[in-house]
């Protein structure tokens, strides 16, 4: 009963404030994009405090030493929207590979077009691909880092979904470093859930794995091995 109600509060607090956020959003589109980042993410910062206070989801990070100073790609498993506002606090300035349907999403979707993100057709993997490696390559070049859900989609604690090397494809391309990370934040957050569980998330950040000397392929897998390599102790807490 009791996360019943705690769910309903952040509920509540996320219908009164991203209608507020959006609009401030909107009104960022003529600054210089970091700005615009770092303006538009204090939403995240408030969501992600309001489900610690309200839900009580706690996170620590293990791994802290391998935050990078330069622009990286991020390749991260993928359980629960948490991630993608945890990753925006823990993360230097970054943006999203992500499907191009989310920024249809009334008042969400309008915010997160404002950030920049690489916003693809599944549908279409050749134009997709080209895609990401052509606006990767910009917005490496203009600083940001770039967040990848190599799964797709979100999966459910214990599961596995199939490991996708566009973002190590991109990483090949750029010979730009890549971070893995793995946590566990579908144990308090799960997919599509409207109960929201109180707990410790951990996320765990890995050694910078290099592209050089690897093909696209060769780089997944040994991104693909460490995370999946994480998961059974975050899992069973």
């Amino acid at each position: 009963m009791l996360a019943i109600l705690r769910s309903t509060l952040f509920a509540a607090f996320l219908v009164i404030i991203t209608p507020l956020f959006t609009a401030i959003a909107l009104l960022t589109f003529a600054l210089p994009a970091l700005t615009r980042y770092r303006i538009i993410t204090v939403w995240s910062r408030c969501v992600v405090w309001a489900a610690r206070v309200l839900c009580g989801i706690r996170y620590r990070v293990v791994g802290a030493e391998h935050l990078p100073r330069q622009p990286c790609i991020i390749l991260s498993k993928h359980q629960s929207a948490w991630e993608t506002l945890a990753l925006q606090l823990i993360f230097p300035p970054q943006v999203w590979v992500l499907k191009k349907e989310l920024l249809r999403v009334p008042f969400f979707g309008w915010g997160l077009a404002m950030l920049s993100p690489i916003a693809i057709d599944r549908s279409a993997r050749r134009e997709a691909l080209q895609q990401l490696i052509e606006q990767g390559r910009e917005r490496l070049a203009a600083g940001f880092s770039i967040v990848i859900f190599p799964e797709g989609t979100r999966i459910a604690p214990g599961q596995r979904g199939k490991y996708r090397p566009g973002g190590a494809r991109l990483a090949v391309e750029t010979g730009t470093p890549v971070i893995p990370v793995a946590h566990n934040a579908g144990l308090c957050w799960g997919r599509n859930a409207f109960i929201k569980r109180p707990g410790l998330v951990t996320v765990s950040i890995g050694a910078p794995i290099g592209p050089q000397g690897m093909n696209a392929d060769q780089l997944a897998r040994s991104v693909e091995d460490w995370i999946e390599g994480e998961m059974p102790r975050l899992n069973s807490r």
